[in-house]
């Protein structure tokens, strides 16, 4: 049992921060009907950035870890949402009124574009983050084994529910939600009622930039090393993660992403870590098989 509860407390936190990086998969998908392949390199250059912030803040010797993870935080979202807004405004806008195959081949271009700048730029070498943030709390102890619970994992929790009900009441509240819902029903009608379309998708790209670049700095505080690869995998099981809920739920997105995280962390904490990818993906099929909308999708209807 404390096995368990132990392996649980990882999984949650390992499927907050795929949670996060889904909802910019399915936010994107819900407003264009397209996948944004960039998304997971948007990830990763948000991880490096928080570790220039990071080292930045050590530099100039600042020594209160809250104040130098939200000034750090608030600078990878900055910057990183000029990445987000980029990738739509070259690898999207030019190509919406083509075929629907010429963009999501131009996502891959651009995710191989951004992957491989970040290893010119930064090295192929992986880069340390070291611990930011130490210590935690024994929740219990039972046949010698106890049940720890770190102050990292707590802050990962807590900062990603805080987001997704900060970004649900957006999507529900704000005037920027309703003319995303609008463009998700009927583009050419939201257009013609007055909403700017063009300026709701870039900034539907640039908050999902946002959330990918806290969940990078997340995945750098809780790994403590980065690579330039790390994008691919990520992004490939965040993008899972959001198919797995529903393409195009943002709870169903948060759902997946907790759910990839239990399955990844019980099957190598339970049976062989090399086949956890293995087992991940054998479930997507098998939910894809049985309900093609994902957990929480609803099914398409074709507008006339």
């Amino acid at each position: 049992m404390a096995y368990f509860s132990q392996q649980l407390i990882n999984a949650i936190t390992l499927g907050a921060v795929y949670g996060l990086i889904a909802i910019g998969y399915t936010m994107v998908y819900g407003i264009i009907g397209m996948i944004n392949f960039a998304h997971g390199e948007i990830f990763m250059i948000g991880a490096f950035i928080a570790l220039i912030g990071f080292m930045i803040c050590a530099l100039l010797g600042l020594g209160s870890a809250p104040l130098a993870i939200l000034l750090v935080l608030l600078l990878a979202m900055a910057f990183t949402s000029v990445y987000g807004w980029a990738v739509e405004r070259l690898a999207y806008r030019p190509l919406r009124g083509s075929f629907r195959l010429a963009p999501l081949i131009s996502a891959i271009g651009m995710s191989v574009t951004l992957q491989n700048y970040v290893q010119l730029t930064q090295g192929a070498r992986p880069k340390p983050g070291g611990q930011i943030v130490s210590g935690g709390y024994n929740l219990f102890s039972a046949d010698g084994f106890d049940v720890r619970v770190t102050w990292l994992q707590i802050i990962i929790v807590l900062v990603t529910v805080i987001l997704m009900a900060a970004f649900t009441w957006v999507i529900a509240r704000t005037p920027l939600g309703r003319q995303q819902r609008a463009c998700e029903q009927d583009m050419k009608m939201a257009a013609l009622l007055g909403v700017d379309v063009n300026r709701t998708i870039s900034l539907t790209f640039v908050v999902g930039a946002a959330l990918a670049a806290v969940a990078g700095m997340l995945f750098l505080m809780y790994y403590g090393v980065i690579d330039f690869f790390i994008g691919f995998l990520a992004g490939i099981k965040a993008f899972t993660a959001a198919v797995l809920g529903g393409i195009g739920s943002l709870p169903g997105a948060m759902l997946g992403g907790l759910l990839i995280g239990l399955i990844e962390v019980f099957w190598a904490g339970y049976f062989s870590s090399e086949y956890k990818d293995v087992a991940v993906f054998g479930i997507l099929v098998l939910v894809l098989i049985f309900r093609p909308t994902g957990l929480l999708g609803k099914p398409e209807i074709e507008k006339v």
